[in-house]
């Protein structure tokens, strides 16, 4: 046991080792991956991003013109951001929110006319 006692009186005088989140969050870090966002404007729907994200987390709908992406299993990778060939898609560096429902991003585009042969 006394072996132990210099461990017990640094834990005993010193400070806290963890911070009291989400009360006091620690700002992000400057190459941070964080949550993602979409340009509908420049969005081609290609589906790109779906098909490459490990994680299974986004959905694209040509037809429609919608893009969905699902925060609670996104794993912040940034492949889907990678692969978008029009860089339409990001990452900011900020996470998301605490939140107490599960919810999704949806972002309605126009969807690009089908070509004609």
């Amino acid at each position: 046991m006394p072996f132990m006692l210099p461990s017990i009186l640094r834990n005993v005088f010193s400070g806290p080792a963890t911070r009291p989140y989400p009360a006091n969050p620690r700002q992000p870090f400057a190459d941070a991956r964080g949550e993602l966002v979409n340009d509908p404007e420049t969005c081609i729907f290609c589906s790109i991003c779906a098909k490459k994200c490990p994680s299974q987390c986004l959905a694209v709908d040509k037809e429609l013109g919608t893009w969905e992406w699902d925060p609670f299993a996104c794993v912040y990778c940034g492949v889907c951001a990678e692969a978008c060939p029009t860089k339409s898609l990001r990452q900011t560096n900020v996470r998301r929110a605490v939140a107490r429902d599960k919810q999704s991003v949806a972002v309605q585009g126009q969807p690009k006319p089908k070509k004609s042969p």
